[in-house]
């Protein structure tokens, strides 16, 4: 079973189309949407007939055995409406795996572009600084002003040293916040 511990959810890109994605902080583990993935490989820009394909790929390994199906779990994740739904997510290498289960000529571009986001994730642990400017790089992608950009940084940073501060003063009960927060005024 996946860890609660779930979060800094994010969209990447790959040739164009969106790729859903969460990080497990303590297995230090991407778990991306299957059917973004299915999407990308059948070349799919229709959520629902990823889904059907997803279903049919699902039952037909199911049937022969395969534990691809298995180790998949379903998490929260944001869809197009906004709205959190229940979701068939995979670690990278049970990606890989199902990868191989899709006759497609974009399997091979896949498996070198998760390779990637293994490398890269590893260098940010190194070097968190990259990870900040990923961060940027991404919000100029999304057409997010430098403005925009700016104030989300800072507001990061302050909600970071007001957290910090709470953890150094063992601030752990919803009273001891709301004391704070009210003394803080």
């Amino acid at each position: 079973m996946l860890n609660k511990k779930t979060n800094n959810k994010q969209i990447t890109i790959f040739e164009g189309q969106k790729i859903r994605r969460l990080w497990d902080e303590e297995k230090e583990l991407w778990y991306f949407s299957v059917v973004d993935i299915v999407a990308v490989l059948t070349d799919q820009t229709d959520f629902q007939l990823a889904r059907n394909y997803w279903k049919v790929l699902k039952s037909r390994l199911k049937q022969e055995g395969s534990e691809v199906v298995t180790k998949c779990n379903r998490l929260k994740m944001e869809a197009e409406d906004g709205k959190l739904r229940e979701t068939d997510t995979a670690d990278v290498e049970t990606i890989l795996r199902l990868v191989q289960s899709v006759p497609s000529p974009k399997a091979e571009p896949i498996k070198l572009w998760l390779a990637k986001v293994g490398y890269e994730r590893i260098q940010e642990t190194t070097d968190p600084e990259k990870s900040i400017n990923r961060g940027r790089t991404n919000w100029q992608k999304m057409g997010r002003s430098a403005k925009w950009i700016q104030q989300r940084m800072m507001g990061q940073e302050i909600r970071n040293k007001l957290t910090d501060y709470w953890k150094d003063n063992e601030v752990k009960e919803k009273d001891e916040y709301a004391i704070l927060c009210f003394s803080a005024k």
